[in-house]
């Protein structure tokens, strides 16, 4: 007998905005889909201008009626991130979603960014840092949610503070467990800031569980050749049902998160089976690693530093790192 497939009802989205970063395959390309096939129209901010042609014909021929446009953006480069927050405050449109869900995971050897950060840490984390920054003002006029996906790697490591750029010593798993580490709290600490300064942004964190998405699957332009011995494994669990979920159902937490109406800011959604693996939806306990407030304003700081952005001054619910200034020179 068939298993039935988790699922959500997504509400009606008529009228609203959405941005998603990485959607031109796997779980972007999903919620990309689902938020259309929900009335709101979806940006579509990629790398690979084939990709993102292919991705918008696909999601067209399940969905006709979908409004759906490609934008320019590499999330390993700054200049791209701001050149996007020019081009989209200049349409000067209200985003009512914003899901930052772009990633890339474990190169087998240390790469840099176009500006020099370990690639992980610049793509997945600094990268979507600035983004939120330049797109704030439009953030805000849609009073809007703020989705930002993570990973079960976030529940495990730690951020190297005194190697943030892994320079001295490269550990590919290390090294993206710290960008989820990074990136989880910002997210939590963006919903701080916005309550404290009335911002208006709701942000909470989600993540896919296990899932056979392309993350470890062959990408030459990150070094990996070859597909993973890993997403072999995953892929043949996941076809099977054990333990594991599918693209469709890793996409489910961050959809929730990003439009059910029960969904709340500073919180986590992911899987709820075995291990949080897979299974349907929920809330789930915020990871221990990203319950440091000090952690979240001292990465914060960086971030503004590293990345040449800033947020509006405004209180805090609570101040004072005192040693953890850092210099606005560039990590290399």
């Amino acid at each position: 007998m068939a298993r039935t497939k988790p699922d959500i009802t997504v509400p009606d989205l008529t009228g609203k905005l959405a941005v998603v970063t990485g959607a031109s395959d796997g779980v972007g390309l999903g919620l990309a889909a689902r938020l259309a096939a929900a009335g709101a129209e979806v940006v579509m901010p990629v790398r690979n201008p084939g990709k993102g042609e292919a991705a918008v014909a696909k999601i067209k021929r399940q969905h006709p009626e979908a409004v759906l446009s490609l934008r320019d953006l590499d999330l390993s480069s700054l200049s791209s991130v701001a050149a996007l927050g020019a081009t989209l405050r200049g349409e000067d449109r209200p985003i009512h979603i914003l899901v930052n869900n772009a990633g890339v995971m474990t190169p087998p050897d240390r790469q840099t960014t176009t500006d020099g950060f370990e690639l992980q840490f610049g793509s997945n984390h600094l990268g979507h840092f600035a983004l939120v920054a330049n797109l704030l003002p439009l953030l805000r006029a849609g009073r809007a949610r703020v989705t930002s996906q993570i990973s079960v790697a976030a529940n495990e490591k730690a951020i190297n503070w005194d190697d943030l750029n892994w320079e001295r010593s490269y550990n590919g798993r290390r090294a993206y467990s710290q960008s989820k580490i990074a990136f989880g709290l910002f997210g939590l600490e963006l919903d701080r800031r916005s309550q404290a300064a009335g911002w208006g942004i709701t942000s909470n964190l989600a993540h896919p569980g296990v899932a056979p998405t392309n993350l470890l699957a062959a990408r030459p332009e990150v070094g990996r050749a070859r597909d993973t011995a890993g997403v072999r494994v995953i892929r043949a669990l996941s076809r099977r049902g054990i333990l594991l979920g599918t693209v469709e159902t890793a996409l489910l937490p961050a959809l929730l998160a990003a439009t059910s109406p029960d969904a709340r800011g500073a919180r986590l959604y992911g899987p709820s089976g075995l291990g949080h693996l897979a299974g349907a939806p929920a809330e789930q306990t915020v990871y221990s690693r990203l319950r440091s407030e000090d952690d979240a304003e001292r990465i914060w700081q960086i971030s503004e530093n590293l990345t040449h952005t800033s947020f509006p001054a405004g209180e805090r619910p609570r101040t004072g790192l005192g040693s953890t200034a850092v210099s606005r020179r560039r990590v290399r």
